[in-house]
């Protein structure tokens, strides 16, 4: 497996499940972080269990504040010197039928998954160009590459990063930035857990799926491993990434595959 030092690598959703895992893992290679989501404490507990504390910087952060995100970059580079890798890992899944969710639900999905992705990766943007060097690192799904049901909100905000970073890593060659988009198929974390249901309440109880996905820290090193090789796009799980190939060259089987397979 390759692997990274040296560099300074901020990552969000970093108070549980996949951010939590690649903190301890970058953290073992020598890198400086910057963690961040909402719960503050939480962070704490994440930076405390690192390898070396004292590399490893909190900045509490909600996606949806789109207009805070300049000031969390600048606060972060005055802080570290310099970002060498944004891993955009903070999001929100979904468990409802099109019919029976709240359009808040979709905003509320769209602005935290897509848009609040979008906001802080544009705020770090300028700080990579003029350095001549970065990496864009966005953590998406299976679900950004094809559909499942109780998951329209998710899928779509998914999609839509596919499509943005894939932009940003044409426009911005130029500039020497790399992009990768990381799809995670069944992980073992609270992702089912904390997913919202029609009303915008949380579901509260796991996939079954999800519960028997890879480990979290197996995945962690998959994905570094992938960074390190600044790939384009990589997809990790385990029997699920065949929809990824079925989606491209046999969709109609596709859809019947996950007709059938009733995973929610």
């Amino acid at each position: 497996m390759k692997s990274m030092s040296g560099q300074v690598i901020w990552i969000t959703g970093a108070s549980s499940g996949i951010g939590e895992a690649l903190a301890y893992e970058l953290s073992t290679m020598g890198n400086t972080l910057i963690l961040s989501a909402r719960n503050k404490e939480r962070l704490k507990e994440v930076k405390a269990q690192c390898n070396n504390p004292a590399k490893v910087f909190i900045i509490p952060m909600d996606l949806g504040n789109f207009n805070l995100m300049p000031s969390l970059v600048s606060h972060a580079i005055a802080a570290t010197g310099h970002i060498d890798i944004l891993i955009n890992n903070a999001g929100i899944s979904q468990r409802s039928l099109i019919a029976d969710t709240h359009f808040d639900v979709y905003k509320k999905l769209i602005d935290i998954n897509y848009l609040g992705t979008i906001a802080l990766s544009k705020a770090v943007l300028p700080h990579f160009i003029a350095q001549q060097k970065g990496h864009f690192v966005t953590i998406t799904s299976l679900m950004g590459r094809f559909g499942s049901p109780f998951r329209s909100g998710y899928c779509g905000a998914k999609h839509g990063l596919h499509g943005f970073f894939d932009v940003l890593r044409m426009e911005h060659e130029k500039d020497k930035l790399q992009v990768t988009l990381v799809c995670p198929g069944f992980i073992k974390t609270n992702v089912a857990v904390n997913a919202l249901t029609a009303d915008g309440s949380p579901q509260n109880v796991n996939d079954h799926a999800t519960s028997r996905g890879m480990e979290v820290h197996t995945f962690a090193k998959k994905l570094i491993n992938a960074v390190a090789k600044k790939k384009f796009e990589v997809y990790i799980g385990g029997k699920e990434i065949a929809g990824v190939y079925l989606k491209r060259f046999f969709p109609k089987w596709l859809h019947h595959v996950v007709q059938r397979s009733k995973v929610v």
